[in-house]
């Protein structure tokens, strides 16, 4: 049985399988409702039910409260429909978004590379082209391991049937222990995607700045491999941070890339560099060597961060304290065991993997 389901206030109409979820009907066809959590416990997905009949799901009373339920409101990610429906939804879709619809994807692994001596290089190959917007990530199924894990794309999206991921093994974490110890060149796996709002916004003007932390520098390789595929002319800045110079990964392809592009500049920074005494680079914080690289002033910019918790603040006090307002600032947070998260599947936050 297949239903109708009408998104207002932008009157989009998707079709609902029986027992799919609204948004996951919806991310397929290529309509974006907001979300978080992915599985109820984040409220980000909360729409309105203007008519028709609705089966709520496995909603947290605390994300869903009684009254609310009563009132008809929904968590469109625990939400089946049992009927045509009609729900209304806060929708802020941004002009740059692209919306490629979600897809199943079967990918092969062809080669695995230890980056760091906590971060591995995956790459896969699709079974077909994946159309996506550089920044934004993939679902991936891994064998023994509960329920879909994500992880950010690495590769431009001018390597469409390609998959390149960076996996930092996370204490406890059955998904990136089973990449890191168990894995297998050839084995097959089940992903699915395009998801995520992180994605370089075009049409705003103003110079780039990247600040990246750990594996979290995946998302920002990407976007930049894509710029300057683009032959985008604005002046980029990538910030690498990473606690000694074996943590410090891909180093060589950006220092190349620089060499290569007059508007694209890298600076890495080591947080323990005491430990390399050869090390003639930047010897601190990453959001520190921002400061000191811009003199602490960073107006007329627009700031991609990606990275750790800590970093991620540390790096928003900065570049506001630098005249760089709140609506120029983009970014995606990991969130691991130490961070006291849940083992959950992520969406616009990351999960522990």
């Amino acid at each position: 049985m297949t239903y109708t389901v009408t998104v207002e206030p932008i009157g989009e109409q998707i079709e609902v399988e029986d027992g799919q979820t609204i948004l996951a009907a919806a991310l397929r066809q290529g309509v974006w409702l907001p979300f978080a959590c992915g599985h109820g416990t984040c409220a980000t997905c909360k729409v309105q039910v203007i008519e028709g009949d609705v089966e709520i799901g496995e909603a947290s009373p605390f994300a869903l409260m009684d009254v609310e339920r009563d009132e008809g409101k929904v968590l469109a990610c625990c939400a089946t429909v049992e009927s045509d429906v009609t729900i209304e939804a806060d929708i802020d879709v941004d002009e740059d978004f692209e919306g490629y619809p979600v897809e199943d994807y079967t990918a092969t692994v062809t080669d695995i590379v230890e980056l760091s001596p906590t971060i591995m290089g995956i790459h896969l190959k699709l079974d077909s082209p994946m159309t996506f917007q550089a920044g934004q990530y993939i679902n991936i199924e891994l064998p023994g391991v509960d329920g879909a894990r994500a992880f950010s794309l690495a590769n431009p999206p001018s390597r469409a049937d390609e998959v390149e991921l960076h996996v930092r093994l996370v204490e406890g974490g059955a998904a990136t222990t089973y990449i890191h110890q168990e894995l297998k060149v050839g084995e097959k796996l089940h992903l699915s995607g395009p998801y995520g709002q992180f994605f370089v916004r075009s049409s705003q003007p103003g110079n780039l700045i990247f600040i990246a932390g750990g594996s979290g520098l995946s998302s920002p390789q990407s976007m930049i491999l894509d710029l300057l595929e683009q032959s985008d002319d604005r002046q980029i800045t990538l910030f690498q941070g990473a606690r000694n110079l074996m943590e410090l990964y891909n180093h060589e392809l950006f220092e190349g890339l620089a060499s290569d592009n007059d508007n694209f500049t890298y600076v890495p920074a080591l947080s323990q560099a005491d430990e390399d005494g050869d090390w003639q680079g930047f010897r601190g914080y990453v959001h520190d060597a921002a400061k000191e690289h811009f003199d602490g002033r960073f107006s007329e910019h627009k700031a991609y961060l990606c990275g750790p918790p800590p970093m991620i603040d540390a790096a928003i006090t900065a570049l506001m304290r630098g005249r760089l307002f709140e609506r120029d600032i983009f970014m995606e947070k990991f969130l691991t065991a130490a961070d006291g998260a849940e083992e959950t599947q992520r969406s616009a936050l990351f999960k522990k993997i």
